[in-house]
């Protein structure tokens, strides 16, 4: 037997954002002054108390195994957080606690896909969803949307795409790339077609707390007992607590799919770490006024970052509803050139722009998304309008 990588894992891009990343923090220990709009994480520290409680969970001996899927405590927090804040009953055990939500959606695939399955993968997407789907052997079918529906898709391209081996269909509310917010009648849509079908849903609620303009979120799930007997709700504390780095993040579904997770993960991963997890029930259970200082910055800086690209020749956006990311649309810009270099689409922009004005950002075509970049505004005020100006810089020396 010849000694190679399995056609499975050969078969797996990188993640784009992640590269980017990397590349930025490589340039700045050179010591270059790179802006990046890469990250996709808080740049507040995590709050005072949730680290004092990782502190207390050390003392404590809070450093064995805990159970697969997660402390009791814990779980039994995140299923009162979501009784009080989505109105919606769960016990423990429809919870399982993975490392990061990103974990929980890979674990989740695992459990749900079989060879063939399908799954309706709204577009612009998460760089992550497509891969994770082919990883269980799944079938990712995109389902494009515009920029002038607000990067949803209408609901004859989500009905369109429905067939014998959709599985699943993955809603991300508020999204990641694009910031944009599913409505009620959106969501009620997909719930039917859902149920009529039927298929699973995986909502990514991920961003759910950084939600502006004094919207309130809503879980699909919430729409009634049927649909969420079918919806995965995927959470964590990660973009909400500035915990990215702590990794905990959890599912709530149907029984019998969070125990098959939970076998898998016992194999898989164990569990998640167990002072993060006690810091997560701190998090989740405690005072939540630091989540609310954080949104009203974010939103302070979006309006302003909005405001300022607008300003720009050449490139717009459309102010986000949700999340942290903005959709930078540089259509315009395509064909033109810098030094000989032409542009041909958002990687070469974003290639240019790093290499020229040291601005890292994430080209569009990471998430389906060719003609747009992504830019995160989770930096400093200071830094976003630096690189913001680097960026009209590099498009009046365009050709």
């Amino acid at each position: 037997m010849s000694l190679t990588i399995s056609h499975r894992c050969q078969s797996i891009a990188p993640s784009l954002t992640l590269k980017i990343d990397a590349n930025a923090k490589e340039m700045k220990a050179r010591g270059l002054d790179v802006v990046s709009f890469g990250a996709g994480e808080p740049d507040f520290p995590t709050p005072a108390h949730i680290r004092e409680a990782a502190k207390e969970a050390i003392d404590m001996g809070l450093t064995r195994y805990t159970p697969a899927a997660g402390t009791k405590e814990l779980r039994k927090a995140i299923c009162e957080k979501l009784r009080v804040e989505n109105d919606m009953t769960y016990s423990y055990g429809d919870i399982i606690v993975s490392n990061g939500a990103k974990h929980s959606l890979f674990t989740l695939m695992q459990a749900i896909l079989d060879p063939g399955d399908e799954v309706l993968i709204p577009t612009p997407c998460w760089i992550s969803y497509p891969e994770m789907v082919r990883m269980a052997g799944g079938v990712p079918v995109y389902v494009p949307s515009t920029e002038e529906n607000n990067f949803i898709p209408t609901n004859r391209d989500i009905a369109s795409r429905v067939t014998r081996r959709t599985k699943a269909i993955i809603i991300t509310s508020p999204s990641n790339p694009n910031g944009s917010v599913w409505s009620r009648e959106q969501l009620e849509f997909v719930a039917e077609l859902a149920i009529t079908h039927p298929f699973y849903v995986i909502s990514d609620e991920i961003y759910e707390k950084l939600i502006y303009d004094g919207q309130k979120h809503l879980s699909i799930a919430n729409l009634g007992e049927e649909i969420k007997a079918q919806t995965f709700i995927v959470n964590g504390v990660s973009k909400s607590y500035a915990m990215t780095g702590w990794r905990i993040g959890y599912v709530a579904g149907p029984r019998n799919v969070i125990k098959a997770m939970t076998n898998y993960q016992s194999h898989a991963s164990s569990n998640a770490n167990s002072i993060a997890q006690y810091a997560a029930l701190k998090a989740i259970s405690g005072d939540q006024s630091c989540v609310n200082e954080m949104v009203a910055e974010f939103e302070r800086r979006r309006n302003a970052m909005c405001e300022r690209i607008n300003s720009i020749e050449g490139v717009s956006c459309k102010k986000p509803q949700g999340a942290f990311y903005i959709m930078l649309n540089i259509k315009e810009l395509l064909g033109r050139s810098y030094n000989g270099r032409v542009l041909e689409g958002s990687m070469d922009f974003a290639e240019l722009l790093l290499a020229e004005k040291q601005v890292a950002l994430v080209p569009g075509v990471a998430f389906e998304a060719e003609g747009y970049c992504r830019l995160s505004y989770a930096s400093s005020m200071e830094n976003i309008m630096k690189g913001l100006d680097r960026i009209e810089e590099f498009i009046q020396g365009l050709e």
